[in-house]
């Protein structure tokens, strides 16, 4: 148990410290805001799909190193995925995020996303874990509405 909190602490630390894809992608087909009103947390997910894939995905905004490490994570686990895989992937990691501890840890194609596992051993940090895919499922089904985890 060690080992995988080592893990995740060093993965949590590097992407929170240096986000991969904090951009916005020269084309945008798909757009959302999100906020966590409890903590100020703020991200918008732009997404650039062409023929059904997921060609480029970036993100811009604010949030502790939980709420940043997801949304880069999110955002290399899914560039060239077709939109399909990505709707899949937010199930996986929301289920990953929900699922209580004492029952498993749900695996799927998670990869290494499954270093947050050990974000819903702290419930209040989940909604910080799931900001920034809350909100790019609201950019993949074009909801117009800003995310809010409340």
């Amino acid at each position: 148990m060690s080992e995988l909190r080592d893990l995740y602490q060093e993965l949590i630390l590097d992407h929170s410290k240096t986000p991969r894809n904090f951009k916005v992608p020269v084309e945008v087909t798909h757009e959302a805001h999100g906020r966590n009103p409890l903590c100020g947390d703020t991200f918008t997910i732009f997404v650039d799909v062409e023929n059904g894939t997921i060609k480029d995905i970036g993100f811009q905004g604010h949030g502790c190193a939980i709420s940043t490490a997801s949304a880069s994570m999110m955002t290399e686990s899914l560039k060239g995925k077709s939109l399909e895989d990505g709707k899949n992937l937010f199930e996986w990691f929301h289920r990953l995020l929900t699922t209580p501890p004492d029952i498993g840890t749900p695996s799927g194609p998670l990869g290494k996303l499954a270093v947050f596992s050990g974000v819903r051993e702290f419930p209040v940090r989940v909604k910080c874990a799931t900001l920034a895919w809350h909100t790019l499922k609201a950019a993949l089904d074009r909801d117009a509405k800003a995310v809010t985890t409340e």
